[in-house]
């Protein structure tokens, strides 16, 4: 099986979780925080910054035509209202670099890091934050505009509810272990919730390290709970990321409205059992059904999925011991892209789909193999059905500092060694680009 010349397949990354030194960043400095909830910094991560060309190259190599990449707003502006033109001419080189070796290059405008000034200034949680993205999104636009046909604003602009929903089922858990003490501890442990939500996160620290943890956030940051992109949120700051989309759409289409802008989510495939049909279609409303009003005129749609959740009359149902399980702690289920985007596709039938991000972390790269397969499989046949899909950028092209987790969970198409950063690509690299 083959996709159309026009079908974008490629593999995306993250800058922050590839390049290295993002230093005038939020999270670097929560990385480096004595009390800090990563279990390590990212360091050069895998030094993308300054070996993008060979990176792109391999892509390339490996029959790929498209890459998704972010800007790094920390680089581009570090202090409030002075922008680095040198950090504009080292994206600029990419993006060329990109239509140089016939690779369309994707935009992401946000992807969960923010300026160290931001965030101890304004936070996610402030209206501000529309008007200063806006600004930030017209100038890199106007600087680098004319080289780009596709943008996303911001990456999964749902996670900050997404997190919420689940900070809150951990307070209620860490609740039940004080009152039911005598239980054990596999029953109520938090390492069950962290493959809930598709971003890397630590749960388990101990109550004691994270009230240390919140005195040094007010140290760093002036707040014991300082409002990121990747913090805890309800319906109100949900509408200030909403809005933030807004304000950028129309800075970019203002500057070149030829520009295809779309936003990503991060969605599961929701399922039930009888009786949790009702908690399915509540969390589907949370995940993608109300956001439809703001993004149903965006000239594309960025799709992200890796699992499934079943539900039951109780809530989220347990995954049944045996289950082949990925490193994030997420059930093995290639077929969830398949049923999410003629989901989507039923709800939002003139929006283009792009899957910008769908992968597995796995040290089996014949499992990401027969990973690929499964999704691929699904998505030919949703553009077989006449569903507009125009592309599938894979999670990740390189193994990646993976947040709060950090190095250990391997979602590349290559492999890092990170003391030499000699790059080794994997069989499911070449094998996803014979689909193109």
């Amino acid at each position: 099986m083959k996709f159309n010349e026009e079908f974008m397949l490629g593999a995306s990354t993250a800058a922050h979780q590839v390049e290295g030194n993002n230093i005038n960043s939020d999270y670097w400095a929560m990385e480096h925080m004595k009390y800090s909830q990563f279990v390590e910094p990212s360091g050069d991560a895998v030094d993308h910054y300054n070996r993008y060309e060979q990176d792109i190259k391999m892509l390339k190599d490996a029959g790929l035509n498209t890459y998704r990449f972010s800007i790094e707003w920390a680089r581009i502006e570090p202090k409030r209202g002075e922008f680095d033109d040198n950090e504009v001419e080292h994206y600029r080189k990419m993006i060329q670099f990109c239509r140089k070796e016939g690779v369309e290059p994707v935009i992401t405008l946000l992807h969960f890091t923010s300026p160290l000034w931001l965030i101890k200034e304004v936070g996610w949680d402030n209206e501000e934050v529309v008007e200063l993205f806006a600004r930030y999104v017209g100038y890199v636009i106007e600087k680098l505009g004319a080289d780009i046909k596709y943008v996303c604003t911001i990456n999964e602009a749902n996670m900050r509810l997404q997190i919420g929903a689940l900070m809150e089922r951990f307070k209620m858990q860490m609740m039940q272990k004080m009152s039911k003490a005598a239980e054990s501890k596999k029953e109520n442990s938090s390492d069950s919730m962290e493959g809930q939500v598709q971003v890397g996160l630590n749960l388990n620290n101990p109550m004691e390290k994270m009230k240390l943890a919140a005195m040094e956030n007010a140290e760093v940051f002036g707040d014991p709970q300082p409002h990121t992109f990747v913090s805890a949120t309800d319906i109100k700051g949900d509408m200030i990321v909403i809005k933030a989309h807004q304000a950028a759409k129309a800075a970019i289409k203002a500057i070149n409205p030829d520009i295809k802008v779309g936003i990503t989510l991060s969605l599961h495939d929701l399922q039930w059992i009888e009786g949790g049909e009702e908690k399915a279609g509540k969390e589907w409303d949370e995940e993608f059904s109300h956001y439809i009003p703001y993004i149903k005129d965006d000239d594309f749609f960025g799709l992200q999925n890796y699992t499934r959740t079943i539900y039951g009359p109780d809530g989220i149902v347990p995954v049944p011991e045996g289950t082949p399980m990925t490193l994030m702690d997420y059930e093995v289920y290639p077929e969830a892209l398949e049923h999410v985007i003629r989901k989507v596709h039923s709800e939002m039938e003139n929006v283009p789909i792009l899957v910008t991000e769908n992968g597995i972390a796995t040290s089996d790269d014949d499992q990401r193999i027969a990973f690929i397969d499964k999704a691929l499989e699904g998505v030919q046949n949703c553009i077989n059905d006449g569903i507009p899909v125009i592309g599938y950028c894979h999670w990740s092209l390189l193994d990646n500092f993976e947040w709060q987790k950090g190095y250990a969970l391997t979602f590349g198409l290559c492999a890092v060694d990170r003391k030499t950063q000699v790059r080794t690509p994997k069989n499911s690299l070449k094998h996803l680009g014979t689909y193109c």
